[in-house]
């Protein structure tokens, strides 16, 4: 799944132009490496975010197309 679409569907970021907007300005990294948009998200790999002096650091359990908002923190846990 795409970078963008899986932060969008897990809820990491609400809308997917803001996901796609960070992946550009290279606020996202995957493993350790700077990650585009369009960018394969798999399971077990680890998503870092930065939001202005906050970070966010999860780790994907799971990669599901569509999900219910209850069930949306079961794609990822935070490290």
């Amino acid at each position: 799944m795409r970078l963008d679409k899986y932060l969008k569907v897990s809820r990491l970021i609400k809308r997917r132009t803001i996901a796609n907007e960070a992946c550009d300005t290279g606020r996202v990294t995957i493993n350790d490496k700077p990650a585009k948009a369009s960018a394969n998200v798999k399971e077990g790999d680890i998503i870092c975010i930065s939001f202005g002096n906050k970070e966010v650091k999860v780790e994907v359990l799971d990669v599901q197309e569509t999900v219910k908002k209850d069930e949306a923190k079961e794609l990822f846990k935070y490290i």
